[in-house]
């Protein structure tokens, strides 16, 4: 039975007892999770909001606490509710499901990626742990400073910008400015795949919770936009095709399941000749995603994205003068101070509501389960980019990278590139 919604409820004035009775039904892990938690404090978003004085339970009630709570949308597929929680057990039993990862979305997309094949899917997350493991992706946000970013940018103009109207965090490449040469000297291969991967972990740890936060539903998946004007494909070495790989290889292993939507713009009629050619490699539910438009694309892009969230080379009325420019802002809910403290402090409460089936009332469980914001995530399909969208226009069917463990995609600090996966 789906799940119509659920509260991400945070503690305003008082601070939770952790010694508090609650006599609720949680599963063990539950329980875990719950020791683990620590108290939030301060205000949620000022926009649709709402205090919960007090919760009732069986038996007894939890008095004089306050909370600020934001309703999340969170409509489940019974099926795949089923699937995840055999997905879960199976990883709980091999001891390969480590706290951060435990999450509903994270293990759907992996599910998704394997065609819900439970064998192959636990081969993949085993792979994708040791990967993290050899390449310490864990702590690669704290590690890794990209000192080349400005250079970088100089010859590869990239970031997010701004939301569309469904809440996902919008990413941008103008591909058709890169210069190959050029980034190769101000930067080494292994270097921008550490910065590539450093850019997806960001994305999960602070940019997909905030757009949650902000659309109230849960966001785990972007807008592409590539700009392909003056794309140069004979411009496009060796380095760069095995750069291409490594990223598509390293999205596709690592950070499944994350396009929402990519839309191709000022695409001549050379590129789109190619594009048709290409995509008969590619899977018809990654290809009803992309869409390749030509130089007029703006009535197109304006029906998804507001104009204050578009950049003014898209059709948008954005500049961002005082940030260096679109590319270079990293606009978006993310920026929000008051977003960014609960998505900082790192843990919510969450109260599930599920419908009964009796009589169609309404019956609410509260789950005093603290679970980290990161986790606030959601399912999308496929994420295509421009490495893995040049390797298929170019045509080019080698085999990806061997060996599961090979480190890196290409990233950014605050906006990285992306890819498909």
């Amino acid at each position: 039975m789906p799940v119509p919604g659920e509260l991400i409820a945070f503690e305003e004035s008082e601070k939770f007892s952790k010694d508090a009775n609650l006599d609720i039904e949680t599963s063990e892990d539950e329980k875990r999770r719950r020791g683990r938690g620590r108290s939030l404090k301060k205000k949620a978003m000022t926009a649709s909001t709402k205090l919960t004085h007090s919760l009732k339970k069986r038996g007894g009630r939890v008095s004089d606490c306050k909370y600020t709570a934001i309703s999340i949308e969170d409509v489940r597929d019974a099926e795949e509710e089923k699937a995840v929680k055999a997905f879960r057990q199976a990883l709980l039993a091999k001891d390969q499901l480590p706290s951060r990862h435990d999450d509903y979305y994270t293990l759907l997309r992996f599910l998704k990626a394997r065609k819900f094949d439970l064998d192959k899917t636990i081969q993949m997350w085993e792979d994708m742990l040791n990967w993290r493991n050899e390449n310490g992706v864990d702590t690669i946000v704290q590690d890794f400073v990209y000192d080349e970013y400005e250079e970088v940018q100089q010859c590869y103009p990239h970031g997010y910008h701004g939301v569309d109207k469904q809440g996902h965090p919008v990413y941008i490449e103008r591909i058709g400015k890169i210069v190959v040469g050029k980034l190769m000297k101000v930067t080494t291969v292994e270097r921008f795949l550490k910065y590539h991967v450093q850019g997806f972990e960001k994305a999960f740890l602070e940019k997909f919770p905030a757009c949650s936060m902000a659309a109230k539903k849960p966001i785990d998946c972007t807008t592409t936009i590539l700009d392909v004007q003056g794309l140069n494909w004979m411009s496009f070495g060796k380095v760069a095709n095995d750069l291409v790989m490594r990223m598509q290889k390293i999205d596709g292993d690592n950070y499944p399941e994350t396009l929402h939507q990519m839309y191709i713009v000022n695409a001549g009629s050379r590129f789109k000749i190619l594009w048709n050619t290409a995509r008969g490699f590619l899977d018809p539910k990654t290809t009803a995603k992309i869409h390749v438009l030509g130089n007029k694309f703006h009535t197109k892009l304006l029906e998804i994205i507001e104009p204050s969230q578009l950049p003014e080379f898209l059709g948008g009325t954005c500049s961002c003068p005082n940030d260096g420019g679109c590319l270079r802002s990293d606009k978006g809910p993310w920026k929000n101070p008051e977003i960014m403290k609960l998505t900082h402090l790192g843990y919510a409460l969450y109260f599930r509501k599920t419908e009964s089936s009796e009589n169609d009332n309404l019956e609410v469980k509260f789950l005093s389960t603290k679970v980290a914001t990161s986790e606030i995530s959601c399912v999308s399909d496929v994420r295509l980019d421009t490495s893995d969208f040049m390797q298929l226009v170019s045509l080019s069917n080698e085999e990806r990278m061997s060996g599961p463990n090979s480190l890196y995609g290409t990233s950014k600090p605050e906006n990285a590139a992306r890819t498909l996966s």
